[in-house]
């Protein structure tokens, strides 16, 4: 099992940046990538950014070159990665979800934090 706490949203105005933290806790050690999803009212979850425990990243067309996605650092107790998000939109508006994948011999496990609300104002 994994927690995942994020943090870090807001309001901001167009133009402006925020830093979304997320935080895991339990079987880290068993985490085999860790991603960022957003879900604006009316529309579906999507993908924001990704990376795997080797560092292989993946972005959202619509984010490229505005959000960046940390590797994911691990002390002891903890796993955590963050999404630096810069030159926000207002169509950036929406819940960011925590996401973290891990696998045993037979399947993934997928675990979700309970999202954090971010606001850009035009």
């Amino acid at each position: 099992q994994v927690q995942l706490v994020e943090s870090g949203g807001g309001l901001v105005q167009a133009g402006g940046s925020l830093r979304l933290s997320c935080a895991a806790s339990g079987s880290i050690f068993s985490i085999n990538s860790m991603a960022w999803y957003r879900q604006a009212p009316g529309k579906q979850r999507e993908l924001v950014a990704g990376i795997t425990i080797d560092d292989r990243i993946n972005y959202a067309d619509s984010v490229k070159g505005r959000f960046t996605i940390s590797k994911i650092s691990r002390d002891n107790a903890k796993s955590t990665v963050y999404l630096q998000m810069n030159s926000l939109k207002p169509e950036d508006t929406a819940v960011y979800y925590c996401n973290a994948v891990t696998y045993d011999d037979y399947e993934g496990y997928d675990y979700w934090g309970q999202g954090t609300q971010v606001t850009v104002s035009s």
